[in-house]
């Protein structure tokens, strides 16, 4: 995610810079700054979440019974959460919690009060719920109310969602948002079954990150299990009008009726994505595997929720070009559902093994060539990263310490961590590192995993097998240094040297924007011509780009980003009109920050962009407004 913030828990893949990529030299930099790198990073104590009051190293909770009512009027869901738990120390009786905003009614074990406390407030991490639990008590239930303001849930109206008829609601919960809807242990090293009855109005359809049943009764009562444990932050719920179409044997999708028969024919390979990543990397674990679409203010991409993947609107484009996403969600199925990074500074440990299946599945199903255009855009997105952060962001296993996790969400876990991978990959060839992969992802299948204990596990695997071909050295610098190591793999593509030579000949005046040969351009060509323009370009380029392309009118999100970004960076004003409803209509972080930010330079953008965040703040989800309202701010 990712996040983020990204996307991303999605994969932040087709956003790539809009400038010439800038060499990282990385033996160049201050050797001051890689002591003090160095020093900070060995004072984190591996495996401790720094993100959590909970104390799972007494008492765990293991499986997690959920009774709430969606209330919409009030925009709260009451109800109960019951924690079975596990005592690892005989002596311990105090249970501890974390919450955020919650509106704790009673505590009881058995039907009794027993005593609670609430913690002071930290405004990143909530309040702790300290819970004194009898000798032999190995069960305890909460009873409780959200607030309206949940960071993890957002309500939206009927006017907000794309039938215009019912009112909506769904929950995201990474990194830290789920305890803002339930009293958990929300740390990801804790992984917890759920069983869940959820209550809503009669004529909407309630889905969980759970067994979900598309033939169930629409009688406002829905009752949910997840067998496998999972972490507190794939616990998700949706509430609204909604209709399920089968793609395949065990895939399909829950939308909006008016957005459901797009949405299946958009995501009409999954099926064959989920058999090639099971051919190539073990069974898939989760029985099905089913999208939600959200409305357009889901705050990010995609969202791995086991068995349902949440996904944004903005990824139907008619034409396949954005499906990556979906691999990408799947991919997190094998890496990050069933092996899951223990705290937020493993996350690499999720998305860069994620990332580096991405590439994979979409090598397997739409071919080579698709597979390098999108590894050179990935590999553009981590250097603009890699330029614009400081240097203890551009680490791996990030210091998060005092820190929101979200702030872990950039290009650096996704596809740094994947250009790691796939630079093992190539040391060692890719049938060794696939049978790699297969082991790894069963010796730690349902398990939360630490950075230490990967290279622990590495230490075991590859580097004994393996002497001659990777380097322990390297892996470290990989993981605890910032920017990229000398020599790292530079993906490559034919079908950009082309697009290179033509957007060169059309800045030198040698190609008029018309000649330029882009009948049979795919999105991800496209993106990479504009990404590359130059940033200052004047009032006639665009309005010859525009009146070619029809760029201002793109009905596809990404190239539609691109391009307004370009528009805002040169005050190009025949676009405004089609930024302000770009800005309006999308909740998306990937999309929406970049402009937000970029307007905010300037006190005429600046208005701009405050005008248009007061109309979508109604409509924004509250990671959205966090991301955003900096920009516009006075």
């Amino acid at each position: 995610m990712k996040n983020i913030l990204w996307i991303s828990l999605a994969m932040p893949l087709l956003f790539a810079c809009s400038e010439p990529v800038k060499e990282n030299n990385v033996a160049a930099e201050n050797s001051e700054d890689k002591a003090q790198v160095a020093s900070d990073t060995s004072a984190i104590e591996a495996g401790k979440d720094y993100h959590s009051f909970a104390n799972p190293d007494e008492i765990t909770v293991k499986h997690i019974d959920l009774d709430l009512t969606a209330d919409f009027d009030s925009k709260q869901l009451t109800g109960s959460a019951t924690l079975t738990v596990e005592r690892q120390k005989e002596s311990a009786n105090t249970l501890v919690l974390d919450t955020r905003e919650l509106d704790i009614d009673s505590v009881t074990v058995n039907g009794e009060p027993v005593e609670y406390t609430m913690g002071d407030t930290d405004p990143a991490l909530g309040s702790a719920l300290s819970i004194t639990l009898p000798d032999t008590a190995t069960a305890v239930t909460v009873n409780y109310a959200t607030s309206p303001e949940a960071s993890g849930v957002q309500w939206l109206t009927p006017a907000q969602t794309a039938g215009k008829q019912h009112p909506f609601l769904f929950t995201q919960a990474q990194a830290i948002h789920a305890r803002s809807f339930i009293p958990l242990q929300d740390s990801p090293q804790v992984r917890v079954t759920y069983d869940a009855t959820i209550r809503t109005p009669d004529d909407l359809l309630a889905v969980m990150s759970a067994a979900n049943d598309p033939d169930t009764p629409r009688d406002g009562v829905y009752e949910f299990t997840m067998p496998q444990p999972v972490p507190s932050y794939l616990i998700a719920l949706a509430i609204g009008d909604l209709e399920f179409k089968a793609m395949g044997k065990r895939t399909g999708v829950y939308a909006e009726p008016s957005m459901l028969d797009a949405a299946a024919a958009e995501f009409e390979d999954t099926e064959s994505m989920l058999e090639a990543t099971e051919d190539t990397y073990g069974p898939y674990s989760w029985d099905r595997y089913d999208l939600l679409i959200l409305p357009p203010s889901f705050p990010f991409g995609g969202m791995e929720n086991p068995r349902l993947s949440f996904i944004t609107p903005t990824v139907i484009a008619g034409d396949k070009s954005l499906v990556s996403l979906i691999a990408h969600e799947l991919a997190h199925s094998w890496s990050g559902n069933t092996v899951t990074n223990a705290t937020w500074r493993d996350l690499w440990l999720n998305e860069g093994f994620t990332t580096y299946l991405t590439y994979r599945i979409m090598e397997m199903i739409y071919g080579h060539d698709r597979y390098r255009m999108e590894a050179v855009l990935g590999y553009q997105d981590l250097q603009e990263d890699i330029d614009a952060l400081p240097d203890n962001d551009e680490i791996l296993a990030i210091d998060l310490r005092g820190r929101d996790p979200d702030d872990v969400f950039s290009d650096i876990p996704y596809e740094k961590g994947a250009l790691f991978l796939r630079e093992i990959e190539q040391k060692i060839g890719r049938a060794n590192f696939d049978a790699f992969l297969v082991q790894y992802f069963d010796h730690f299948a349902f398990q939360s995993i630490t950075t230490d204990e990967f290279i622990a596990y590495l230490d075991e695997t590859l580097l004994k097998k393996y002497p001659d071909e990777l380097d322990r050295e390297r892996v470290l610098a990989w993981i605890f240094e910032p920017g990229l190591p000398e020599g790292a793999p530079v993906p490559t593509s034919d079908a950009f040297t082309t697009i290179d030579e033509q957007r060169t000949a059309w800045l030198n005046g040698e190609k008029a924007a018309v000649d330029i040969a882009t009948q049979d351009w795919t999105v991800h060509e496209w993106l990479y011509f504009l990404n590359n323009l130059p940033t200052e370009l004047s009032d006639e380029q665009l309005e010859e780009l525009d009146s070619a392309f029809s760029l201002t009118q793109s009905k596809n999100n990404e190239i539609a980003h691109s391009w307004l970004l370009m528009a805002v960076q040169n005050e190009y004003k025949p676009a405004y009109d089609r930024l302000y409803e770009y800005l309006v209509s999308i909740g998306r972080n990937k999309l929406v920050k970049p402009l937000y930010r970029e307007l905010s330079k300037t006190p005429e953008g600046k208005a701009f962009a405050a005008k248009a965040f007061e109309e979508a703040k109604p409509g924004y989800h509250p990671l959205t407004i966090k991301a955003n309202e900096g920009f516009v701010n006075p």
